[in-house]
């Protein structure tokens, strides 16, 4: 049985956009990278902001209040302060609908 949850169209999250969303009680930030979407946890494991306030640059989320960095794909931490890794969640597009598993 798949984890899958329809988070958002894909017309929702354009190229160079950052959008949360909540999604069964957790905060999901979708990234999307030149036509590739990526989900992450919204919030930086340095000190619990919120990461959708951030920047995107290339295939990485950068924290609004501190400038620490995190890898889109893997979670890991590229840039410090933080010192943990982000969550991330499978992404799939399916008939124009952005989908998370949840796992």
């Amino acid at each position: 049985m798949s984890g899958y949850v329809t988070i958002a169209k894909v017309g929702d999250v354009k190229p160079g956009q950052i959008k949360t969303f909540t999604v069964q009680g957790k905060r999901v930030l979708i990234a999307n990278q030149e036509g590739t979407c990526f989900a992450t946890q919204d919030l930086c494991t340095h000190d619990g902001g919120p990461l959708a306030d951030g920047e995107l640059v290339d295939s990485e989320i950068e924290c609004p209040r501190h400038g620490g960095r995190f890898d889109l794909r893997t979670g890991a931490v590229t840039a410090l302060p933080p010192m943990f890794p982000i969550k991330t969640y499978p992404v799939r597009i399916q008939d124009e609908e952005i989908q998370v598993d949840l796992g």
